[in-house]
């Protein structure tokens, strides 16, 4: 069974709702999945963006959101909600959880971006994406991606 992310709050390839943007609430959106292999001792959740700052003219990946050691069997995560035994990572506005969409200029893509893991990772203090890929790269065992699109009015 192939992994899959969805959204009830938007389709793969849809905008993303103001209210999980910096224009709204700024919350995290519902998100759910199903099809984690057998062996999956943990998820952890990537979310970000490879338009930044132009999309016209990208010129880094920004990162809006890291989780990781998501229990295995967790197959929601509720708006604005993660696991208690989750751990965040640091985004790129050098804080720990979800800050949504703000794109300065033009439309930009946000990929939502799941693995299952063959283990539960150690704690590794607010990592960047860098250390947190870097970590689990040996663990991957699953994967499933969820593209939203927002452009600031």
């Amino acid at each position: 069974m192939t992994m899959r992310l969805t959204s009830p709050a938007f389709d793969h390839g849809a905008i993303i709702p103001q209210q999980f943007t910096c224009d709204g609430e700024d919350v995290s959106p519902p998100l759910q999945w199903s099809g984690a292999p057998a062996g999956t001792m943990s998820l952890a959740l990537v979310v970000d963006d490879p338009d930044a700052p132009d999309p016209a003219a990208p010129q880094m990946v920004w990162v809006h959101w890291l989780l990781y050691n998501i229990p295995a069997a967790t197959t929601v995560l509720a708006q604005d909600d993660a696991p208690a035994t989750a751990l965040d990572g640091l985004n790129d506005w050098r804080q720990a959880g979800y800050r949504g969409p703000c794109p300065p200029v033009g439309r930009h893509r946000y990929f939502f971006k799941l693995y299952a893991l063959d283990v539960l990772l150690p704690d590794l203090r607010e990592p960047t994406k860098a250390l947190l890929e870097k970590t689990m790269a040996e663990h991957v065992i699953g994967e499933a991606e969820l593209m939203g699109v927002y452009q600031r009015a």
